[in-house]
């Protein structure tokens, strides 16, 4: 892909496993979620019907810790036949409320691409999730001066880029977006004619996987590490 530098007047960063790890902690609730319900289920079942409450509840709950928690104490009760005992239910809650207070780990290089490309261009957040979490990380990461302006989406589709482009005043040939899912923070922004780069993050949730029949004659950018992404804008 090449990127004409001198279109280029905004840049989005995803949040969520492209600044900061996410996914890892997510992946690590399930694990701690399926052995609290280990006397009712096999850990994959839990794993998968888990998945399906999750997919079930996005319209309703949206994205983040916050919907994730709700969906484990629904599964809970259902998987359990509504025997699972209050002290379980705490554990649950107790799953989120540490999810919640995890520290920001931020990924190699972050900080310098960043403070390099901030000096040349607008530097934008466009990221899924609770505001309020997503905010409070923003808060705790140490990043939030390097941004112009932090946009917590409802959804990453193209209309929601449309909309946050049009706000921006900017043409999507003016826009590069930067994050680790194909189907969130690329395709949509290849499907309205703007620029993109993929950073993958060694764990994918599987709402976010797509196949390689979607990306087929899609054209982005694909770095292994945000570093690289000096090579191609500095």
């Amino acid at each position: 892909m090449e990127i004409n530098r001198d279109d280029i007047k905004v840049i989005g960063f995803d949040a969520d496993d492209t600044l900061w790890v996410n996914e890892t902690y997510f992946r690590e609730a399930e694990l701690e979620f399926a052995k609290l319900l280990s006397a009712y289920e096999t850990a994959n079942k839990i794993d998968q019907e888990l998945f399906k409450k999750e997919m079930a509840n996005l319209d309703l709950y949206g994205y983040g810790i916050k919907g994730f928690v709700l969906s484990m104490v629904e599964m809970a009760l259902e998987i359990s036949n509504y025997e699972v005992s209050n002290h379980t239910i705490e554990a649950i809650l107790k799953i989120g409320k540490t999810m919640l207070n995890k520290p920001v780990e931020l990924l190699d290089g972050v900080e310098t691409v960043l403070e390099t490309l901030s000096k040349k261009y607008r530097l934008i957040v466009a990221t899924k999730g609770d505001l309020l979490d997503q905010e409070r990380k923003l808060e705790k990461s140490g990043l939030l001066h390097y941004f112009h302006h932090i946009e917590v989406l409802s959804d990453k589709k193209e209309a929601n880029y449309s909309k946050l482009l049009n706000h921006l005043d900017i043409k999507p040939s003016e826009f590069l977006m930067i994050g680790n899912s194909l189907k969130s923070d690329i395709l949509p922004l290849v499907n309205i004619n703007a620029y993109a780069i993929h950073v993958p993050f060694h764990t994918t949730w599987a709402h976010e996987n797509v196949s390689a029949a979607i990306t087929k004659d899609k054209v982005y950018g694909t770095v292994t590490s945000l570093t690289e992404i000096l090579n191609i804008l500095d």
